[in-house]
């Protein structure tokens, strides 16, 4: 452990870690057994990533080459894969709003739910395609992790993001302001209440992701456990139980916190059904989780992910608030339908609305929606931001001081057993 502690940065010693680690409160063995599991893993992941380390520097120029050359293949072709899936999303946008309009008794219920058919497709099948390819990229199982999320998150709302831009491409003629259809009235005039059908896009979004969650559950995870139980043929036995993958779970639950974000000036009832729908997720995927699944071969540490979850709800977020943005100040409201059918625009209602205030109130909320207090409320959060990076950094400054110090310490005390010995041979 010395030899460790001088080659690379400070880590606990093993005899600390097991000796310390060990709570004596604990009185039930579910909960020994539990903790024995949790040390052993810690203890586990420590020597993969040491093993993983020396496999690196004992790494040739000519195997660094070949190594690079498959990642840039590998991601070439995660790139095609994710290009093919917004093609379908693109068809399958543009067929399901053509027969909406004027074919929709011959496909029924599968012309309206296609493109969210479309998106529950790729977004199941591309993520497992992604945690297979990555395992061949040869990466550390928190970097594969992490990867893993990062290209999952670009697929998922990327996805969401070009359905909606297709959808206001066809209905609010994003892009073709100067269609025959789009001139009168500033939006298609095929779509005379579009925020209503806008609203009806994102409650299928919301009740087929559930509703997908709930097939994934019963007809593919369920059926395979059973079959890896209770059958002992090579196919059974190859398939297995299902690993829980943590990235797949957590972002369907982001996905869906999305589609809820962007559809609440539309349809206000969807958080309520998102709400029923997320606590039921809970409780399906615990009974996933218990029932249906086996732990992950390949351990990692899922304390490094958590920053990357908080960066999916906030990419999430600004997805939600650019289209919602452009519709509420620049896209004309219907004429014949909804609350500001008399404005401009969406945004109008609210100058009206503060008209009627006092001379005093409305000066507040003019200066809170000037630029200046918008600049002024920029500057404090970029100097908060600065603050904390830079407490961040000297804190970090202070971390590695103190594992330097650490390394010297361990060096004097070597040094000394050393002399010890030196003396007691010499007095022998």
């Amino acid at each position: 452990m010395h030899w460790q502690i001088l080659r690379r940065e400070f880590k606990p010693c093993v005899s600390a870690r097991i000796f310390s680690e060990w709570d004596f409160c604990i009185q039930s063995p579910e909960a020994a057994t539990l903790k024995q599991k949790t040390i052993y893993n810690g203890l586990k992941i420590d020597l993969a990533e040491e093993m993983r380390h020396l496999q690196n520097q004992q790494r040739t120029r000519k195997d660094l080459a070949q190594l690079y050359l498959l990642r840039l293949v590998i991601n070439c072709v995660i790139l095609l894969l994710m290009a093919a899936a917004f093609y379908f999303i693109h068809l399958a946008t543009e067929i399901s709003q053509k027969y909406s309009q004027n074919d929709a008794a011959k496909l029924g219920v599968l012309s309206q739910y296609l493109p969210p058919v479309t998106i529950s497709i790729a977004n199941i099948f591309l993520p497992f395609l992604f945690h297979i390819l990555v395992q061949l990229e040869n990466y550390s199982p928190n970097t594969e992790v992490n990867l893993t999320l990062v290209r999952c998150v670009i697929l998922k709302l990327s996805s969401l993001g070009m359905f909606l831009f297709f959808l206001g491409h066809r209905v609010l003629c994003v892009g073709s302001s100067s269609a025959l259809q789009c001139q009168p009235c500033g939006y298609n005039k095929l779509y005379q209440c579009w925020e209503t059908h806008i609203g009806q896009e994102m409650y299928k979004m919301t009740i087929f992701s559930f509703l997908t969650t709930l097939a994934f559950t019963f007809l593919i995870s369920l059926p395979r456990s059973l079959l890896a139980k209770h059958s002992t043929s090579a196919l059974a036995q190859w398939l297995g139980k299902e690993e829980f993958l943590v990235p797949h779970n957590v972002l369907d639950i982001v996905a869906a916190q999305t589609v809820i974000w962007i559809g609440i000036f539309f349809c206000p009832l969807l958080p309520l059904l998102g709400c029923v729908s997320i606590f039921l997720t809970f409780f399906v995927k615990k009974y996933t989780l218990f029932q249906n699944c086996q732990p992950s071969t390949k351990l990692f540490r899922a304390s490094h992910s958590k920053f990357l979850f908080h960066i999916m709800l906030l990419l999430g977020l600004f997805l939600a608030c650019s289209p919602l943005s452009y519709v509420i100040t620049r896209v004309s409201p219907s004429h014949a339908c909804g609350l500001f059918r008399n404005y401009s625009s969406s945004w109008q209602a609210v100058p009206v609305a503060v008209s009627h205030l006092p001379p005093s109130a409305q000066l507040v909320l003019n200066f809170a929606a000037s630029n200046v207090f918008c600049f002024s409320l920029l500057m404090l959060l970029s100097l908060i931001l600065t603050v904390y990076i830079s407490q961040a950094q000297a804190n970090r400054k202070v971390i590695e001081r103190l594992k330097k110090q650490h390394v010297l310490c361990v060096q004097e005390k070597w040094c000394l057993v050393r002399k010890l010995a030196q003396l007691i041979l010499k007095s022998q």
